[in-house]
């Protein structure tokens, strides 16, 4: 998940032995303990209601297919650029007529005016 390997590990172990110190580390280690215990019971919670709202199509869902770690950007864009163009040339746009044809303005007539408008 982090992506931690084993000297990574080990420099952070003895990382918090130096900060937290050896009186102080048992305290840190059960708290840490605990806060696993809680995210992993909160992560169990949710998978277990999303069982219960979705029925039995939870076990019909691939869930692989949602891992985003999948999803290669590269690949995404070379298999866009190497796919066949489509030749179905989109139609013209229809433009829709006006309701009402404009009318020019007529000077000797005034000028509309809406007093509420301004």
């Amino acid at each position: 998940m982090f992506d931690i390997n084993g000297w990574e590990l080990l420099l952070l172990g003895l990382l918090a032995i130096l900060i937290l110190g050896p009186e102080r580390l048992p305290e840190y280690a059960a708290k840490f303990g605990r806060f696993v215990r809680q995210a992993r019971t909160m992560a169990d919670r949710a998978k277990q209601q999303l069982k219960d709202e979705m029925g039995p199509e939870f076990s019909d869902v691939d869930w692989r297919a949602y891992d985003p770690r999948q999803y290669d950007p590269r690949k995404i864009v070379r298999d866009a650029l190497a796919a066949p163009a489509d030749d179905d040339v989109a139609p013209e746009p229809t433009v829709d007529k006006p309701l009402s044809t404009p009318r020019g303005h007529d000077p000797s007539l005034p000028t509309p005016w809406d007093s509420e408008a301004t």
